[in-house]
């Protein structure tokens, strides 16, 4: 057992994990909600038994960074034994995976089984280019594997008609890192797992500072990536939201609880100073200024761990997010699997996204770049590579912090509007123009957004 402090949540994995256990009537109905709207008439088409050699072919999408495609292969190896009559062929997402994916399921030509995210996830879902899970899930998942999943992540994956288009890749959950050097030279105690939004603004101004003497700040409290999911946050932790949770064709992110949380954000921003924006930092990636030094804390997630440990050359900490006017909010990220719904094979398909669901696989991505698993059983075994890859700079490392969310109940994922296309566009402009050029004031700049975004619902 690691001494990564994970020892915390223990309880709560039991817990969660002796809930799935149980009958599969005693499983929570909203998480289980593909079982009660599958078609119940409709015939699920299953995998062929391979005749006299027939063998069929599926093309797998999903990322193509620098350590994924080996890993993938060779997982695929291992589900080709398994399934000799199936032929997978790994491809790369292109560059462009939302502005490049719409014309190829238009003409035939996606991917079986693709991986997606984020607001062009559901976007795609609702043009009709997904494949509808609820008979095959109905069929194959029982309570005991839905209860593994965070509820808010797996509950994302349906439209609003019920539409059941994905299943979990990852949890991908944000957290708040910190350097603890620059806290001790400071004489700051370390972020604790209760702290509040005037804790975050009290330490960064704190930690902000002129390291080379000319008069303006070279080293701020923190940053974050002032785009869709993660502003969202900051509003829900704010009591507001973006999406109506009753009419998802109403833009509510100028109503008073939004605005005040983008305003905190501006404020630290352009008033204190004591929060960097993308400028500020020179276009950097987040986790890359929070490496290189230029800020003390930075918001990023369980996915950017061993990027943080492999190049800092500081002790890291992990914080919960800070706890907002209405509560405690954390991103469960929408990365997940689905099949396109033109696929010639469709049984096949499934029994290939199955499979990237599993165990083995889960563990796969943990192992190879520190991805925080989707089932809940898999946190200890992912604590354990963090701390055999990262002994000592991983000793007291808290990443129950990016566990606490789907635990204790209070992950979110990205609010959905009823039509996703162009949304993004319109709330990262929004965003820009209050954040990143402190250009325009918060309710007027969130109120054009909302105009925008209502006229795409038309």
């Amino acid at each position: 057992m690691t001494n990564i402090r994970i020892k915390r949540l223990l309880p709560f994995l039991l817990l969660l994990l002796l809930a799935a256990c149980t009958p599969s009537g005693a499983a929570d109905p909203d998480a289980a909600r593909e079982a009660d709207t599958a078609p119940a008439a409709e015939t699920v088409p299953t995998a062929d038994t391979p005749t006299d050699g027939e063998i069929v072919q599926l093309v797998y999408q999903d990322w193509r960074t620098d350590w994924f495609p080996g890993m993938a292969q060779e997982m695929l190896d291992e589900f080709h034994r398994l399934h000799p009559n199936i032929r997978v062929f790994y491809t790369p997402d292109p560059e462009d995976v939302p502005g490049e994916m719409p014309a190829m399921f238009t003409a035939g030509t996606a991917p079986d089984v693709i991986n997606g995210c984020c607001d062009f996830f559901p976007a795609w879902a609702q043009a009709g280019y997904l494949l509808d899970l609820r008979p095959y899930a109905a069929r194959d998942l029982n309570a005991a594997t839905i209860a593994e999943w965070d509820e808010a992540q797996y509950n994302s994956f349906f439209t609003a008609d019920g539409l059941h288009y994905a299943l979990p890749k990852y949890h991908g959950a944000l957290a708040v890192y910190y350097n603890k050097d620059l806290f001790d030279a400071a004489g700051l105690p370390y972020p604790a797992d209760d702290w509040t939004y005037d804790d975050y603004q009290a330490a960064m101004s704190a930690l902000t500072a002129d390291s080379d003497g000319d008069g303006a700040a070279d080293v701020w409290g923190s940053t974050f990536d002032p785009i869709y999911d993660r502003v969202q946050i900051h509003v829900n932790s704010f009591g507001g939201h973006f999406a109506n949770p009753a009419d998802p064709a109403d833009c509510v992110l100028d109503e008073p609880a939004a605005v005040a949380a983008l305003e905190w954000l501006r404020a630290r921003i352009w008033d204190d100073h004591s929060m960097a924006t993308s400028l500020d930092i020179n276009r950097l990636e987040t986790r890359r200024a929070f490496w290189e030094g230029q800020v003390a804390m930075v918001e990023d997630g369980s996915w950017a761990l061993k990027d943080i440990l492999t190049n800092a050359d500081f002790r890291v900490g992990v914080a919960p997010f800070p706890t907002g006017p209405a509560g405690h909010a954390t991103l469960s990220t929408t990365d997940g699997f689905a099949i396109a719904a033109n696929t010639a094979h469709p049984a096949e398909a499934w029994e290939l996204l199955k499979f990237l669901v599993g165990r083995e696989y889960g563990l796969a991505m943990a192992e190879a770049n520190f991805l925080q698993p989707a089932r809940v059983s898999l946190v200890e075994e992912w604590a354990d590579f963090v701390a055999a890859d990262f002994p000592e700079r991983s000793a007291d490392l808290d990443l129950a912090a990016f566990a606490d969310g789907q635990l204790r109940g209070y992950s979110v994922t990205a609010e959905v509007f009823a039509n996703m296309q162009g949304v993004r566009a319109a709330t990262d402009a929004a965003f820009e123009d209050i954040l990143t050029l402190g250009q325009a004031p918060a309710a007027e700049r969130l109120r054009q957004a909302c105009e925008e975004i209502e006229l795409l619902q038309q």
